[in-house]
């Protein structure tokens, strides 16, 4: 977002290019903008930012981390501990408490499915929420995967492979961010949802046919967790050459 509040058009263009770039890399939207800038320009004629410019920049930032998509990241957080302890109660296999257990763990998937689309959709992304999104994710599904293997429920070596591939990709995407982004690819959404399914019904004391078929929904989800983090570090690969070749030919060009 570029623009800045009515009141503020007849500052100069420095002040606006401040505001503009402040909301853009906080995510704000026109109206806490105009919020916080609002009031007559009082931006000198040599394009040089008013002394508030920074203050309500900073301003903004803060204001906007208290966002809904930023809300429902902390209340994953926070659903962690309340999950593994509800897991855990009775000394982990009685079916009231994994019921209840198994709903705060679809409330954090759920909860997942929406704060990515809400901050996308409505220009909400935060430095808070690059991180904590992430992090989020990660520690409600490792939390479930260890509690289930601690109880003898799913194989180690189920929760080695997800939790190494998880935490392996996340760590590729940081070592190439200098060369681009890696885009999230269907594949990879399947394996999330088949992921949150399995882990879903391990969560659950199911018993019988339901039971025999959280094993193949388990195997989908293990198959689909390598199969995409082998394409992630494909693209991670290509990524990388391609920037560099790209800044190789940047300075040859410069050079000449």
């Amino acid at each position: 977002m570029t623009g800045v509040p009515a009141s503020a058009a007849g500052g100069s263009s420095g002040a606006q290019g401040a505001r503009g770039s402040a909301a853009a890399a906080d995510g704000g939207t026109p109206s806490e903008v105009s919020g916080s800038v609002s009031g007559p320009a009082t931006a000198p004629e040599s394009g040089r930012s008013p002394r508030g410019a920074k203050i309500a920049a900073a301003a903004v930032n803060q204001a906007s981390v208290w966002n809904v998509a930023n809300l429902l990241t902390m209340l994953r957080l926070v659903l962690v501990p309340g999950f593994v302890a509800l897991m855990l109660a009775d000394g982990g296999y009685d079916p009231a408490w994994r019921s209840l257990a198994w709903a705060a763990f679809a409330i954090a998937m759920i909860t997942d499915l929406f704060d990515g689309h809400l901050a996308r959709t409505y220009n909400l992304v935060t430095d808070f929420g690059k991180i904590a999104d992430p992090i989020a994710d990660k520690a409600i599904m490792g939390a479930a995967l260890v509690c289930l293997s601690a109880l003898g429920d799913l194989p180690w070596w189920v929760t080695a492979v997800i939790l190494g591939r998880e935490l392996g990709i996340t760590l590729l995407r940081f070592l190439v961010i200098r060369y681009g982004v890696i885009p999230a690819s269907r594949g990879g959404k399947l394996k999330t949802l088949t992921q949150g399914v399995a882990v879903g019904m391990y969560v659950l004391a199911l018993t019988g046919w339901l039971a025999s078929l959280r094993f193949w929904v388990m195997a989908a989800a293990v198959v689909l967790t390598v199969v995409t983090g082998l394409d992630y570090v494909r693209q991670a690969i290509v990524l990388r050459r391609r920037g560099i070749a790209e800044r190789a030919a940047a300075l040859e060009e410069k050079e000449a």
